[in-house]
């Protein structure tokens, strides 16, 4: 009982002594932000899940709204989702109407332009459903890939089916189009050809570490095990089979923490945290953090960093909670390494104090 107590009384003051070295300061008040990339070192973009893009210059705090053409559906879970600039493209994951209340986490592409995008399809997630949860979903570059994270639909053991997209990680070209060295044309002949990962269920964070190259993912787990993992070619995580240690809502179990054959994640929360967007720090204001990954919350409204390079003893801090609430997105200033979050409420920044 002692130990417990005086880990408790260790994490408080170990919580407090990192925020109060920070200094939050809200930008831009927005509706239900939900993904951003920086367009130059003023600029973010930003999708609202209510079906708006928006530019935002974190300098001078203006908005401009950017028209577009997507055909979504704003519904539960869904709406507008990540988007990713790079190089005067944008690509944009989002829930797209497939028609009589079907939807599908979609994935479309357009040339940049600061009046009106037009997008063009490149991937849709099939079949398409009549669900509002669990959409995933997150994009992030690698070379000439993007890798995009399909959620289930709260569908459970479809996450195992390879004969479709949902509950997956897709690998596709930049223009859409399908690597020849996925997958189904190693070793994987029965999975679909844009399929690089199964077995997930709501993965709400993935991005590419300019450290060792590799893309790292976080997913929900349901009731309790949610997790840290690296996106590995052709492996499984094992929904609905393995339950990361959490339970069904109902409270009966859903199956192990992992066991042998299915890809083991680097780390575990039971209870849930609801983890959401992530990164692997790069930056000078916070450089201490150089190569840690940054996993934000939506649950405690937290933000924990983990310290994974020895994967036998990963080592979390927690760095704020309840701070600037249920955080939805978060991105490293490319050129000063502030930390920029989207919550609920809209754009902040997190710099040293």
């Amino acid at each position: 009982m002692n130990k417990i107590i005086f880990f408790l009384i260790f994490l408080l003051f170990h919580t407090k002594s990192f925020s109060e070295n920070l200094n939050f300061i809200k930008i831009q008040e927005l509706n239900t932000p939900w993904g951003s990339s920086f367009i130059n070192d003023d600029e973010i973009i930003i999708t609202e899940k209510s079906g708006k893009i928006k530019i935002v210059n974190i300098k001078s705090k203006n908005v401009k709204e950017v028209n577009h053409n997507l055909d979504f559906r704003e519904y539960g879970q869904g709406g507008l989702l990540d988007i990713i600039y790079q190089e005067d493209n944008v690509w944009v994951s989002y829930t797209e109407n497939r028609g009589n209340r079907l939807t599908s986490t979609s994935i479309a592409r357009g040339k940049f332009n600061r009046e009106k995008i037009f997008f063009k399809n490149i991937f849709q997630a099939n079949p398409p459903m009549d669900s509002d949860l669990h959409f995933g979903s997150r994009l992030t570059i690698k070379d000439d890939y993007i890798y995009a994270s399909i959620g289930e639909r709260g569908q459970g053991m479809i996450a195992q089916d390879a004969n479709n997209h949902i509950g997956k990680i897709i690998r596709i070209h930049l223009d859409g189009s399908i690597p020849n060295d996925n997958p189904r044309f190693d070793n994987k002949p029965n999975w679909l050809a844009e399929i690089y990962q199964i077995g997930i269920r709501n993965p709400q964070g993935l991005t590419l570490s300019s450290f060792d190259k590799k893309v790292y993912m976080s997913n929900h787990g349901a009731k309790g095990g949610d997790w840290f993992g690296e996106v590995k070619k052709g492996e499984n995580y094992g929904w609905k089979i393995l339950g990361w240690g959490g339970k069904n809502y109902s409270g009966l179990s859903i199956g192990p923490k992992w066991k042998p054959g299915f890809t083991k994640a680097i780390y575990y929360w039971v209870p849930s945290i609801a983890t959401s967007a992530i990164t692997i720090y790069k930056g000078e204001e916070f450089k201490e953090w150089n190569g840690h990954a940054l996993i934000t919350s939506l649950k405690d409204q937290s933000l924990r960093k983990l310290i994974f390079n020895d994967l036998s003893n990963v080592k979390e801090d927690v760095i704020f909670k309840d701070k600037i609430g249920r955080i939805r997105d978060i991105k490293v200033h490319p050129t000063n390494g502030k930390i920029y979050f989207l919550v609920e409420n809209g754009l902040w920044l997190m710099e040293k104090r």
